[in-house]
């Protein structure tokens, strides 16, 4: 839990519940799963919620109710956007409903902040709001994570059945693994009636690449077909960073006056290692960027990319910083 959190797009992170399961592709590298089975392992918040593999650390699906933390967003005066569970995930299997009820009744008590909330099982945030009729509170921010295709077009309709009854929802694509279309499909059915109903976009979409040991490449035109997406249809877009990857020149024009040794240290230093497909698939190069074997243009098949960090590799999508939210909710 942290009230200085360095994630882009909110202010303060609050775990008053630990411990998930992996249930997609996106789950794969979660930086709280290997946090909870290396770092924070003997932590009590922690202890017992991960399971050792070849892979390291993997969420066994027992969660942990943390007491002592539930009420903190009542004793944070100053106002700020709360991403809840972090750590975990407020709808994962194991949460008993009356835990749920518990956080709901903290952000309900605290109109002062906003709550961020983020599950890969919106078809339980739901059945849950469903079943308690709740009225929607302005505060409280509900989305899902979507790495690729298939699971928005799995998850996205549960998300427009709660926007129907009034919340405030939104997606987070990070990591993202593959493209995305928001608006696949036009048109759906909703409830028993069959009745067809158009399809509602997100209130907000964040998007970002993953970062840290293991990750894996986002292609730049997921991410900018995300934002032309958002612009035409008018929603908030923040690019939260590319990850541990970057786009990088594929190879390099050189200059008159370049020596041999000039020409190959700024190659080496600013172009691609690997090349990655539409598709996601990542290729190793076995010619260097400053070779007569590689040459221009770059094949439109795939994308130059370099492992660089995080912190290298920056936020900024053709020249932008994108740090949009929601107009009059943040």
């Amino acid at each position: 839990m942290s009230d200085n959190t360095k994630i882009e797009w909110t202010d303060a992170t609050w775990n008053p519940i630990t411990g998930c399961a992996v249930v997609s592709p996106g789950c794969t590298n979660c930086y709280a799963m290997k946090l909870a089975g290396t770092r924070l392992k003997n932590h009590r918040s922690r202890e017992g919620l991960t399971v050792e593999t070849k892979s390291g650390p993997v969420w066994n699906g027992k969660v942990r109710l943390n007491a002592e933390w539930m009420e903190q967003p009542l004793r944070w005066s100053r106002p700020r956007m709360i991403f809840v569970c972090a750590h975990g995930d407020l709808f994962a299997e194991g949460v008993p409903d009356d835990w749920i009820d518990m956080v709901f009744a903290v952000m309900a008590s605290a109109p002062q902040h906003t709550f961020q909330v983020l599950t890969k099982r919106p078809e339980r945030m739901r059945d849950y709001l469903f079943a308690r009729r709740h009225l929607p509170f302005p505060n409280i921010w509900l989305g899902t994570s979507a790495e690729d295709q298939p699971r928005y077009s799995a998850r996205w309709p549960f998300m427009e059945d709660i926007a129907e009854r009034g919340w405030m929802v939104w997606v987070s694509a990070e990591p993202l693994l593959g493209p995305l279309d928001l608006l696949a499909t036009p048109l759906r059915k909703v409830g028993p009636d069959g009745k067809a109903h158009l399809a509602r976009p997100p209130m907000w979409v964040v998007a970002g690449g993953e970062s840290g040991p293991g990750a894996r490449p986002m292609h730049p035109d997921w991410t900018r077909a995300l934002r032309d997406q958002c612009q035409i249809h008018g929603i908030p877009f923040l690019f939260k960073q590319w990850g541990a990857w970057k786009p990088v020149p594929w190879k390099l024009e050189r200059t008159e006056t370049e020596t041999d040794a000039e020409y190959i240290e700024r190659s080496e230093k600013e172009c691609s290692t690997h090349a990655l497909s539409r598709t996601g698939y990542l290729i190793e190069l076995d010619h260097k960027p400053w070779s007569w074997a590689r040459v221009l243009p770059q094949p439109d098949t795939h994308h130059a990319v370099k492992l660089v960090g995080k912190k290298v590799a920056g936020r900024v999508l053709d020249g932008v910083e994108h740090n949009a939210f929601p107009e009059g909710l943040a």
